[in-house]
């Protein structure tokens, strides 16, 4: 008669769980070439382009940069819980069939018979199962040099900026001081 306990052995869970650590492991290097991928994009002021206000000059005028140098980050994603749930139902029968026949010496003989899984049609035996498995994805930071990276990308374009900036500062304020003369003049 098959044993129970050999049919749970039988299923193949340690295969089953390297094949999934297989699976995370790539599938969490390609969503890493990914975000890279995306990091470069959004660093490209031709492919990613966004306009922000240009608060150097009045009006509505803009300047056009990076997603990168307009302070957005790519996001990368990392594999956090994984779950394998297996689930099976094994139900066995097993029959004994005895007959009692006298003999010529006048005695009394039994007959047994036990049910094997290869007679599961004509004896009930059955066999169910199902697995599960599960996995979360979670966002998470760049890794620290990628974030380093990224802060400096933003710090260069943002010092650049600050020079325009500080140019429209000082245009402004010549063109103030030469009102005052002005008006200092006419006066």
């Amino acid at each position: 008669m098959p044993d129970v306990g050999q049919e749970l052995l039988n299923v193949p869970f340690p295969e089953m769980v390297v094949k999934l650590a297989a699976a995370i492991a790539e599938g969490q290097l390609k969503l890493d070439l990914v975000s890279c991928e995306i990091a470069k994009f959004m660093g490209d002021s031709k492919k990613a382009k966004v306009e922000i206000p240009d608060v150097t000059k009045p009006g509505n005028d803009t300047i056009t940069t990076s997603l990168i140098g307009a302070g957005f980050q790519p996001t990368f994603y990392q594999f956090t819980d994984t779950i394998i749930e297996v689930k099976m139902a094994i139900t066995m029968a097993t029959t004994r069939d005895m007959s009692v026949s006298t003999t010529a010496k006048g005695g009394f003989g039994v007959f047994s018979a036990s049910v094997s899984a290869s007679y599961s049609s004509k004896y009930s035996y059955e066999v169910s199962g199902s697995s599960l498995l599960r996995t979360r994805i979670t966002p998470v930071p760049p890794s620290t040099f990628l974030q380093k990276l990224l802060e400096i990308k933003a710090q260069m374009i943002q010092q650049e900026f600050e020079l325009d900036i500080k140019k429209a500062e000082q245009k402004m304020q010549k063109e103030k001081e030469a009102e005052a003369k002005a008006l200092e003049d006419a006066s």
